[in-house]
């Protein structure tokens, strides 16, 4: 251990009289600095020079949080668009916020909505969407973009990629690490200002990060956007599930467009020598059940099988492969207020209901806080395996109500 600390500290740019804490080698401070959470960084690095220097020296602090219990699981929140709203980490166990740069912004797009985000080691993936240029006609029309930008967690800076083939939003997406690949599927030009319009696609395309090209691959059996995706098994077994999603449409009295949801699921096998193909999952619930997919979270569990969650209004089902259907989980103990929209996520295992409450809300929550700003997070926790429930508060530094309809989070470990 020392001699790992030692090599990750020797990267450093320390003056050699300068000591990380006083009484203590160095390569012993640095592992006790590395624990300190990431959120917390910029809060301590002016403490002195060499802390300032260790903390920015990112490639070896890294190095030295590459351990599960050093690092973080982090929750990134995009409330608008990202080039013009700042994205944000949070810290749900020591109650962090920290601000992201701004994406490249491009003077010709405006309104970015329905992308896809997603990690891999220390850099996070902005891919697709829908948007507005002034440079189409007629203006006013939303139209999908296949733009890819990266943002590197070791540099702090954020770079334009390899274009997708086909332009898409509202699209499923995953990430395979240990092959560094991404992988996109179906999608469309759907935008988060209209309720049902918009194109559809069947198309589906990997990333490989280390060429930093995207190559087409066999398509869905159909048209499908709004979808979600999630990988199951390991190794040789591995396969890409993309579930839920919209097709065709329809109109009510010929004016008013009404999406026509799924209720089946596709799934490809990922071999190592490529992708193989896809096969067809019947309805996960008869016509008398839900009219739409909710929310998905993936916990991932031993052996690569995910235990898949959907959060449908103030229930909690869990998905059973076996029988293609969905089982009830929990029951969310506080509803969320009224047209009031919930975020979803996994942490570290467990899963994170997010709803915002107002000052009339909050009295109810806890009497000693006060309404500042656009309001406080309430997060309640649910853990699978305890069936146990916690909850927590924040007051995040956004000056409005998030809208959970249209923000989009995934998750990063740093």
């Amino acid at each position: 251990m020392e001699t790992y600390a030692s090599s990750s500290l020797s990267q450093l740019q320390i003056n050699e009289t300068q000591t990380l804490i006083p009484g203590l080698p160095n390569d012993i401070a640095s592992l006790i600095l590395s624990l300190i959470p990431y959120s917390h960084h910029a809060r301590i690095k002016p403490t002195c020079k060499s802390w300032h220097a260790f903390l920015s020296s990112t490639k070896a602090l890294f190095s030295l949080r590459r351990h599960p219990r050093r690092s973080n699981h982090l929750l990134i929140i995009f409330p608008q668009d990202p080039s013009i709203s700042a994205p944000y980490l949070f810290d749900p166990q020591n109650l962090a916020w920290r601000p992201l740069p701004p994406m490249p912004c491009n003077p010709n797009v405006y309104g970015l909505c329905n992308f896809t985000s997603i990690s891999m080691g220390p850099n996070l993936y902005v891919l697709g969407g829908s948007l507005f240029d002034t440079r189409s006609f007629p203006m006013d029309r939303p139209s999908p973009t296949s733009s890819v930008f990266r943002f590197n967690f070791v540099d702090f800076l954020w770079e334009e990629l390899c274009p997708m083939l086909s332009p898409r939003g509202s699209f499923a997406c995953v990430a395979v690490p240990d092959s560094g690949q991404i992988i996109v599927a179906g999608g469309g030009s759907r935008h988060a200002w209209f309720g049902a319009a918009g194109s559809r696609i069947s198309s589906v395309e990997r990333y490989d990060v280390g060429k930093g090209e995207w190559v087409a691959i066999e398509g869905l059996p159909r048209y499908r956007a709004g979808c979600v995706g999630f990988l199951s098994g390991d190794g040789e077994e591995r396969e890409f599930w993309v579930m839920g999603g919209y097709g065709e449409s329809r109109t009510i009295s010929g004016i008013f467009p009404v999406d026509e949801y799924y209720k089946d699921a596709v799934v490809m096998d990922l071999k190592k020598s490529g992708c193989g193909k896809w096969r067809e999952v019947g309805d996960m619930w008869s016509d008398a059940g839900r009219g739409r997919l909710g929310k998905i979270v993936v916990v991932e569990e031993d052996e690569g099988r995910p235990a898949v969650f959907m959060l449908d209004e103030n229930e909690i089902f869990r998905y059973d492969m076996a029988s293609n259907s969905w089982q009830g989980e929990s029951i969310v103990p506080r509803k969320a207020p009224r047209n009031s929209s919930c975020g979803f996520a996994v942490l570290d295992g467990e899963l994170h209901v997010m709803t915002f409450l107002r000052g009339d809300d909050l009295v109810k929550t806890r009497r000693s806080r006060q309404q500042k700003r656009g309001g406080t997070l309430f997060v309640q926790i649910y853990h699978p395996k305890k069936k146990t429930w916690r909850s927590l508060v924040t007051r995040p530094p956004f000056y409005h109500l998030l809208d959970f309809k249209t923000a989009i989070m995934c998750t990063i470990r740093l």
